[in-house]
């Protein structure tokens, strides 16, 4: 079990390693708004530091020298060579893994610690955007996550109807290599589509619905550290707005206007921050769920429509050709979505549809054989 002495000593190293990488990114850093976040993420590490060299001291142990480790002089040394965006890109990882590091660290009770880490790990997602710092298109970017919402959206109904139709066509080919009746195929078939699309229904509104109680759980959060710190909440703001391109007067005038109205600071935090919309929260679990039942089953029934109406081979045959085709166009529709090629996606999705099939249906014809036998 690791004592408090190595966690302090730990932390300390941790701290200056950041503190040291961050110097050196500013210091190679063009742009000089980014170099300035780049210092004052230095400054914030260095005091974390110092809380950590103060707990050390208390406890009687010896405080590790300020030098880098060789890990940090290394990436120095690429960045030196390679820009500051290898150390963005970097640290942007690290941030993001270690920025609940000191949630469970009494220590850290009543500091700024906790929000700074959280803090750091959305400033240098957005730094990492590009390998060169924040410039350029790098807003618009970030802002046109938010735009891609309808991309989003129908990739995820092409992918519900794709789930629907594999899977039903895998069972009711298996199903009918076994020589079953056309009605224990069709039987079957309906079952497999009713279970999949409850299944991926129930999957989706679990997923929605935690989503949303995540994220009202996050911005009650943000509300608690506005309460208590809101000074270093209106600093963080600003450093968000400078990595987003904006100087660093102007970010601070901005923060501090939008610090008047608690109710508009905490609509911008979770925003910026948490990239949360506190009006949607992820949308509704109902009309989530309702949509995936209905998207998988759209797929899921295309197998199973000539066995009402046809028997034996012919309604085999029949199912597997309305599923070919319906592979070959939900490839293409996913291909319209991603930009990749339409002929070379669909006939992906085709091929392994039509391979999965070919799998059950084999094993189906197997197990009817043997039990037949």
């Amino acid at each position: 079990m690791t004592s408090d002495t190595d966690r302090y000593r730990d932390n300390y190293t941790d701290e200056i390693n950041a503190a040291f990488l961050y110097r050196v990114a500013a210091e190679l850093e063009e742009d000089e708004t980014i170099a300035g976040v780049y210092v004052r993420l230095a400054e914030t590490e260095e005091r974390h530091a110092a809380l950590w060299a103060e707990q050390l001291e208390r406890a009687g142990a010896g405080v590790p020298s300020k030098e880098p480790d060789l890990r940090s002089r290394t990436l120095a040394w690429l960045a030196r060579r390679m820009g500051p965006g290898v150390l963005a890109q970097v640290m942007a990882s690290t941030e993001m893994s270690g920025r609940t590091v000191y949630d469970d660290q009494p220590e850290t009770e009543g500091t700024s610690l906790r929000a700074d880490e959280r803090s750091h790990a959305v400033v240098l997602d957005a730094l990492r955007k590009d390998t060169s710092g924040v410039k350029g298109g790098v807003l618009a970017r970030l802002e046109g996550r938010h735009r891609a919402v309808g991309g989003n959206a129908l990739r995820a109904a092409v992918l519900g109807a794709n789930d629907g139709l594999v899977s039903n066509t895998s069972l009711v080919m298996g199903v009918a290599g076994a020589a079953f009746s056309a009605t224990a195929v069709l039987l079957s078939g309906l079952a497999g589509l009713l279970a999949g699309a409850v299944s991926m229904a129930l999957g989706e509104w679990l997923s929605v619905q935690s989503s949303r109680e995540l994220h009202l759980a996050q911005i009650e959060s943000e509300r608690q550290e506005i309460m208590m710190m809101p000074e270093a909440e209106a600093e963080e703001l600003a450093l968000i707005y400078q990595a987003k391109g904006m100087p660093q007067d102007q970010a601070e005038r901005a923060a501090k206007e939008v610090m008047k109205d608690p109710d508009a600071f905490l609509d911008t935090k979770v925003r910026e921050e948490l990239g949360i919309d506190p009006e949607d929260l992820g949308g509704s679990a109902w009309e989530a769920a309702i949509a995936s039942f209905f998207l998988f089953a759209a797929g899921a029934v295309i197998p199973v429509i000539p066995f009402f109406f046809l028997t034996g081979t012919s309604a085999v045959l029949w199912s597997l050709g309305l599923a070919a085709i319906g592979l070959f166009l939900l490839g293409a529709a996913t291909a319209l979505v991603t930009g990749t090629d339409v002929a070379k996606t669909g006939l992906r999705s085709l091929s392994l549809g039509l391979l999965a099939a070919g799998v059950t249906y084999g094993i189906g014809s197997l197990l009817g054989t043997t039990v037949g036998g």
